[in-house]
C-alpha cells in the first residue's frame, strides 16, 4: 500500500507491474466508481490479468473512498480531474497512458482524455459515458435517493439489503451512506461543470465502451459512436450495470484486445485471456 500526497488531498494507491523481468507494454490507469466502490474492484479482477499481460497497472481509491483522504468537501467532477492529474504528476508518469473508468470512474477517464488528450493513449468506458447535462442529472437524482433511503433512513435500509444482497453489500451501504451524509459529496457531483457535444469530439484517441445487455445505459451507445472518431462498442449479454464484477472475463478480454492493438505488441491480449481463464476457473 502507498499513500501519494496531490498538495490536496491524501490518494491511497497500488501498482501492479509486469513480473520476470517482462517489458512493459502499456500503463493503464484504472478509476472505480462511487460511494459503494474501491480500487479493490480491479485489484480481484482486470489489474492481475493486465500485470500478467505487460502492462503496468495504476490503481486508486477516489477521494473519501477506500483508504483515501475524506475531504468534507471538493467532490466535484473537475476536483477529480485535478486528483488524477496530480496523481500522475506525483508518479512521474509522463507518456500517455491507458483510461480505463467504470461506472462514475468512466467519466472521470473521459474528463481527463478531454483535458489531456496528449496524454490519453486510449479510453474504456465500463456502464459509463462522458459527463453531460443528461448525465449531472442522472446523477442528482440516483445522490438524492442514497441520501433519502440511506443517509436517513439507514437502519431500515441496512436491514433490507442484508436480507436481500448479503452482509458485505450491507457493509459497503453503510460506508456509502456515511460519505453522503457527512461530505458534500452529494451537492457537488450534480453541479459539475460538464462537457459540450464538441468538446466531448475533441476526443481522438480510442474509446472502448463496454455496457450490460440489461443495463438502461446501452442506449447511449448509438449516440457515442456518432460524437467519436474512433468509438466501438460492445454489450455483454445478461448483465446489469455489475458487469465488471460479473463478467471480468468479457470485460477485460476486450479491453486487453484495444490496449494490444494501440502498441501494436503481439500477445498482448493472449497472455491476458489465457490469464482469465486460470483466474476464474479457480
Amino acid at each position: 500500500m502507498a499513500m501519494v500526497d496531490t498538495g490536496d488531498v491524501r490518494l491511497h494507491v497500488q501498482r501492479m507491474t509486469p513480473k520476470a523481468g517482462r517489458p512493459v507494454t502499456a500503463t493503464a490507469v484504472l478509476v472505480h466508481g462511487l460511494l459503494t466502490d474501491s480500487l479493490a474492484s480491479y485489484y480481484f479482477t482486470l489489474a492481475p490479468v493486465f500485470a500478467v499481460s505487460g502492462i503496468d497497472v495504476i490503481m486508486y481509491d477516489l477521494r473519501g473512498h477506500g483508504r483515501s483522504e475524506r475531504p468534507e468537501s471538493g467532490y466535484r467532477l473537475d476536483d477529480h480531474l485535478d486528483d488524477l492529474e496530480a496523481l500522475l504528476d506525483r508518479l512521474e508518469v509522463a507518456g500517455p497512458v491507458q483510461l480505463v473508468g467504470n461506472s462514475f470512474g468512466g467519466s472521470v477517464a473521459f474528463g481527463y482524455a478531454a483535458r489531456h488528450p496528449e496524454r490519453a493513449a486510449g479510453v474504456s468506458l465500463i456502464e459509463s459515458e462522458p459527463a453531460t447535462a443528461g448525465w449531472a442529472a442522472t446523477m442528482d437524482g440516483v445522490l438524492r435517493q442514497v441520501l433519502t433511503e440511506l443517509a436517513h433512513n439507514e437502519a431500515a435500509a441496512l436491514a433490507w439489503i442484508t436480507a436481500n444482497r448479503s452482509q458485505n453489500t450491507a457493509r459497503l451501504a453503510k460506508g456509502a451512506a456515511r460519505l453522503a451524509r457527512e461530505t458534500t459529496l452529494a451537492r457537488d457531483i450534480p453541479v459539475s461543470q460538464v462537457l459540450t457535444e464538441d468538446q466531448i469530439r475533441s476526443v481522438r484517441c480510442p474509446v472502448l465502451a463496454l455496457y450490460g445487455g440489461e443495463s438502461a445505459l446501452v442506449e447511449r451507445a448509438p449516440w457515442l459512436e456518432s460524437l467519436l472518431p474512433d468509438c466501438r462498442t460492445v454489450v455483454v449479454p445478461g448483465h446489469e450495470h455489475s458487469v465488471l464484477v460479473e463478467a471480468p472475463g468479457a470485460v477485460g478480454g476486450h479491453i486487453l484486445s484495444m490496449i494490444g492493438e494501440g502498441t501494436h505488441e503481439e500477445g498482448v491480449a493472449e497472455r491476458g485471456v489465457a490469464e482469465l481463464v486460470r483466474v476464474e476457473g479457480r
